[in-house]
């Protein structure tokens, strides 16, 4: 089964959520810009506001100042003093729109150098009106001249004011644009930014949906592959139930014409022995000696087979008291070859106690099977509890037994230690030492079944150590990785 590469998922959410950062960002943005926009539109349209109030405040001015013509004009033709009502309210008001104008226009330099220009003229032109109207009743030429020097300081203030007004006008119309420029830009600025948003939005919703399906492809996938992976599991039950069978049927089959050959045999070379030559009785006990090792192998096989099909409930096993019983099994042994036998304290651990007396037993006649002519066999057997983080295939933090069982005898080459855990796998010849290569093979797949590990250290000539890891505790919750595949071989040489 081939899963999705688990990166792609973390792109894709970094797609996703880019895309929404972006869309937040463009929001943001164009909340800011059009904030901007809007406030600079507000202040052109003030300004434009503010020039009209200008110019509506000139045309007062002079409005006033023409009912001050009119005023005296119509009160020196009439002589009727209703005239005055308006002249005397216009002079009244003018001091306060000039000053008006005046603050209207504090932002201008060169406008309020013509307000002073304007209320000297305005003044001039009032004082020239109270002139005519004081000499009302006399028509001498000083009159006559008052009257024209009157028209010319109204000619020069229509003038002035013209001028103030085409400046306004002129400062107007540029606001007017500014205005128009601003309002634009903040119309075009909402609508890309929108545009823009609603892009991110659109491709982030494309993203999570193309998200969304993959994650349905791939539980659908997941769904599919967990069925076939039951069916296969309900197979292998169904396989290993037959082969565990198989394994039974076989082996006591089996053994039965192994036993008749070893009795027959056995009761040819009592009944005809004195009448076989050397060779026949050569020949008489090699068949003797293979059905024997033809018997232990099928034997061998069989618990080979039973360690992981046979799996009972892990128990508290002293393991003292597993290896006291193995090393009184082989006393005479122990004593026929005068061991130096060296045993620590050993701890209590979760196990199956018919397994580690298969683990320990192995291990323990290989290190009585292996010793040097030369040199007094030495058994040393000891336990220190360590981490897992000692052993990269152990699971780092759980607590651990690492149990040494080493001896002094011929040793090997540590090129060869994988191939000495494996199923059929002997470094030395039948006829030297007895065995049928199943032992160690035995003792890794105890190991891996108790989630441990097993290794050995080895130097020809200098003896093997091997090193069995054993967890103190079997909680499943601590299990929860794969155990490292095990490779056999299975070729007979």
């Amino acid at each position: 089964m081939k899963f999705l590469s688990q990166s792609a998922p973390k792109v894709m959410n970094r797609r996703i959520a880019l895309g929404f950062f972006v869309a937040v960002v463009l929001i943001a943005s164009g909340f800011t810009l059009s904030f901007y926009s809007y406030n600079q539109y507000g202040d052109d349209t003030g300004r434009v506001r503010h020039t009209y109030e200008v110019l509506s405040s000139l045309q007062n001015i002079l409005s006033l100042v023409k009912d001050v013509e009119s005023g005296a004009r119509g009160y020196l033709l009439t002589n009727d003093s209703t005239y005055l009502e308006p002249y005397q309210t216009a002079i009244a008001a003018i001091p306060g729109r000039i000053e008006e104008l005046r603050v209207l226009m504090g932002d201008n330099p060169l406008q309020k150098q013509r307000i002073s220009r304007l209320s000297r003229l305005v003044n001039a032109k009032i004082d020239i009106a109270q002139q005519r109207i004081k000499n009302r009743a006399s028509q001498s030429p000083v009159v006559l001249k008052l009257s024209g020097e009157g028209r010319r300081r109204m000619e020069a203030l229509r003038r002035h004011v013209s001028v103030m007004v085409d400046t306004e006008r002129t400062l107007m119309e540029m606001r007017n644009r500014q205005a128009a420029r601003s309002f634009r830009n903040t119309l075009i600025i909402i609508f890309a930014l929108s545009l823009l948003t609603f892009l991110a939005l659109v491709i982030s919703y494309r993203l999570l949906e193309q998200e969304l399906t993959r994650r349905q492809q791939n539980e659908d996938q997941l769904r599919a592959y967990e069925a076939r992976l039951k069916e296969q599991i309900r197979q292998l039950e169904a396989s290993n139930e037959e082969l565990e069978r198989f394994a039974f049927v076989a082996s006591h089959d089996l053994q039965e014409p192994l036993r008749k050959i070893q009795s027959f045999a056995n009761l040819i070379t009592d009944r005809y022995g004195n009448l076989f030559d050397g060779d026949s009785l050569m020949f008489m006990d090699k068949i003797v000696h293979s059905a024997e090792r033809m018997s232990k192998l099928i034997k061998d096989l069989l618990n080979f087979s039973r360690i992981s099909n046979h799996q009972e409930e892990f128990k508290p096993v002293p393991l003292a008291s597993i290896i006291q019983r193995i090393l009184d099994d082989q006393e005479l042994r122990i004593k026929g070859l005068d061991v130096q036998l060296e045993v620590g304290q050993l701890p209590v651990i979760d196990a199956i106690g018919s397994q580690m007396d298969h683990l320990f037993t192995n291990l323990i006649s290989n290190a009585l099977k292996f010793t040097r002519n030369d040199v007094r066999p030495l058994l040393r057997i000891q336990s220190t509890p360590v981490d897992g983080s000692v052993y990269p295939e152990l699971i780092s933090g759980r607590r651990y037994f690492e149990i040494t069982i080493a001896d002094n005898g011929i040793g090997f080459d540590e090129k060869y230690l994988d191939h000495i855990f494996k199923v059929f796998q002997r470094l030395h010849g039948k006829s030297e030492f007895e065995g049928t290569g199943i032992g160690l093979a035995i003792c890794k797949r105890v190991a891996v079944s108790h989630h441990g590990y097993i290794t050995a250290r080895s130097q020809p000539g200098q003896g093997t150590t091997f090193i069995v890891v054993l967890p103190e505790s079997q909680s499943l919750q601590d299990y929860d990785r794969s155990n490292p595949t095990e490779t056999y071989s299975y070729s007979i040489s």
